[in-house]
């Protein structure tokens, strides 16, 4: 699964923000620094195994926290048809 190419981010300290170029999703997407680091990594083609691996490394947290946030971020981006999959 990878972002799609439609949807541009800017990163403005601690808040991203991400839009829709095509137009297609109208509205604004704000994320924290946490889900910005997983759409971050979307922006290569990737899977939500990989992604909970990369952030389990990196933080200190439970595998099982780490994968809930992640799957959750990706559910809404699907929702908003943000995903090529």
């Amino acid at each position: 699964m990878k972002l799609k190419n439609e949807f541009i981010t800017h990163m403005d300290d601690e808040t991203q923000i991400m839009i829709d170029v095509s137009a297609k999703f109208s509205g604004l997407i704000r994320s924290n620094k946490t889900a910005a680091e997983i759409v971050d990594y979307l922006k290569e083609d990737t899977t939500e195994a990989e992604i909970v691996s990369k952030m389990f490394e990196k933080y200190d947290a439970p595998e099982s926290v780490i994968a809930a946030d992640v799957s959750s971020i990706v559910a809404k981006l699907r929702s908003i048809g943000a995903l090529d999959e």
